[in-house]
């Protein structure tokens, strides 16, 4: 029964729905991400290379799959926080 009732009690938020200018806002926030990254990352390609080191910045795998992850971490929370907002 306090099962049912707290299932019941709780409200499910509206899913955002992806456009365009989420993904714009993603890929800035990589590219923001990967730009301190760079700056800020000691020893950038150590690790496995990847296969065309100047196109992805001199990083190696590790520092690649770092400032990426952070970059996606960053990005849903600027889109959380503007569908907050009332923006999306």
């Amino acid at each position: 029964m306090l099962t049912s009732t707290l299932l019941a009690a709780t409200t499910v938020p509206t899913t955002l729905q992806w456009s365009p200018s989420i993904g714009i806002i993603m890929i800035l926030a990589n590219i923001a991400a990967i730009a301190f990254g760079k700056s800020s990352i000691k020893y950038p390609n150590v690790g496995p290379a990847l296969p065309s080191p100047n196109f992805f910045g001199g990083f190696g795998l590790p520092a690649l799959l770092a400032t990426t992850a952070f970059g996606h971490i960053l990005g849903t929370g600027i889109i959380l926080g503007l569908h907050n907002l009332g923006r999306f």
